[in-house]
Parts: structure tokens; C-alpha cells; sequence
């Protein structure tokens, strides 16, 4: 008895016989989802970290600044995000605005303010967000709270944290900084004792009018790297089944091997 599909004739095995182009596109492109996974997992590693470090940090008892940093604060980035006391007052004349923020889809301004400690040196406080409308501290006058207070606050690193070929340009003339400078913002709001390297963000308290709202600090970070690393590793797998199935084929069929 024959087999009518196949003239009579017994079907020549399937072999794998991967063909060059396509091998050309694969092979690059499988390795380099792999080599995205591989990344996305050491950024869940890192993001974890983060998260952990910025929570033990920002969650442990205060201690007060002047005690703790009575000179130059000799590692900013090892104290990034600890919890700290800030007894003085304000300069609200000299305020800097950092933009453009948005909050609860409202574009807005955070607002810097220079801080008298007792001890005479004067620390950059981020005192928090401001819609838009109320950028001008005339529109605020209740919140501008003079004399000597204490404030509770996250030690926060100053300058640019991407690439520097993308860092933009502040305005300095229309007061619109970009990220916390305490070197050109010290020199521009004549303060020659202000504390470098380091600012603080105030913790989000009740203020007559609502704002500025502080408590702006990113203690609790958006981690979905665990999701890109299964994503990429499944693409991968996907495509090399794929390439498999392919290539996995009769001799004769199909075109001849490139």
C-alpha cells in the first residue's frame, strides 16, 4: 500500500539546517533580549536596595543637624535620605523654584528656601510642592512662617543625577532651577556660609493655606523590573523556539540555504 500524498515515495527525515540570514538576525537580536533581561534584573536588584535603604533611612528616629554635621557634611551620598531636626529660621525673600512638577496632574513649582540654622550656617530646604498659581509668595503670605521654628526633614544630595549631555540649562533670570545647585545658588542669593553639597526636603506638615506641601521625597519607589525580566527572558525563549521550528525541516523543502 502507498502513500498517496507523497507519490509512493517514504518522506526524507527532518534535520535542522538553519539557514544564514535568518541566523544573522536571530542570533544578535536573542542575545540581546537576553542581555536586557540580565540588566532589568540587576536593576530589580538595585531598586530593591533602594527602596530598603531609603525606608530603614527616612523611618528612623531624627537627629538634629547642627549636632550631628557640626562642619562640612564629608559623605553626602552615605547620608542621603536620613531623618533630621533643622531648628532656625527662614529667609522666604530668597526663595528659588524648581520646576516644571507635577502633582495630581498639576504642573506646579517646588519650593527652596535658605534656612538660618542657630549655629549661623544657612541649609537649602525644599519645602514642597506649589500649584502654579502660587508660585508668587504673595498668593501664600499665611504659610510664610517667620521666627524660629523646628522642622522635620530627609537629608537630600544636591546636583545633577542623569547624563551630562542632556543636564538642561537653569534659568537663572526667571528663577526656574532644574535641580538643587547650592554652590550657584549660594552665590547668587549672597549667602557665604550655606551648607554645600547637601539639602534637605521638609516633611509634609498642616500650613495655613495648604502650601507648600511638603513630604515630596520618593521614599517608595515604582519597581516593575521583576516584570521586564520575566518579559525579555520569555521574548527570547520565544524567538529561539521559533528559529528552531523554523529551520527544522525536510531536505528539498523550502528555498536553498543562504
Amino acid at each position: 500500500m502507498t502513500n498517496s500524498s507523497s507519490g509512493g515515495k517514504a518522506l526524507p527525515p527532518r534535520r535542522f539546517r538553519p539557514t544564514f540570514i535568518a541566523t544573522l538576525f536571530v542570533v544578535p537580536l536573542f542575545f540581546g533580549m537576553i542581555a536586557l533581561g540580565t540588566w532589568q534584573l540587576f536593576r530589580l536588584e538595585w531598586k530593591e536596595e533602594q527602596i530598603v535603604l531609603r525606608q530603614e533611612r527616612a523611618f528612623a528616629p531624627s537627629v538634629d543637624f547642627v549636632e550631628s554635621y557640626p562642619g562640612a557634611v564629608a559623605d553626602p551620598l552615605a547620608e542621603e535620605f536620613k531623618a533630621v531636626r533643622i531648628t532656625g529660621s527662614y529667609r522666604h525673600d530668597r526663595e528659588f523654584y524648581l520646576g516644571a512638577r507635577a502633582l495630581d496632574r498639576r504642573i506646579g513649582f517646588l519650593v527652596v528656601t535658605p534656612f538660618e540654622l542657630t549655629d549661623g550656617r544657612t541649609i537649602l530646604v525644599n519645602r514642597g510642592w506649589v500649584p502654579g498659581d502660587q508660585k508668587d509668595p504673595a498668593t501664600r503670605v499665611e504659610a510664610q512662617i517667620s521666627g524660629q521654628l523646628t522642622e522635620e526633614a530627609l537629608m537630600r544630595v544636591d546636583g545633577w543625577r542623569g547624563y551630562d549631555f542632556v543636564r538642561p540649562e537653569h534659568d537663572i533670570e526667571e528663577n526656574f532651577w532644574f535641580y538643587v545647585d547650592t554652590e550657584v545658588m549660594g552665590t547668587l542669593a549672597g549667602i557665604p556660609n550655606l551648607v554645600q553639597k547637601v539639602y534637605v526636603d521638609a516633611r509634609r506638615q498642616d500650613l495655613p493655606g495648604g502650601y507648600p506641601l511638603g513630604g515630596q521625597t520618593r521614599i517608595e519607589l515604582v519597581n516593575n523590573h521583576l516584570e521586564y525580566v520575566i518579559t525579555w527572558y520569555a521574548l527570547a525563549g520565544v524567538l529561539a523556539v521559533i528559529y528552531v521550528l523554523f529551520h527544522y525541516r525536510r531536505d528539498g523543502d523550502g528555498e536553498d540555504d543562504l
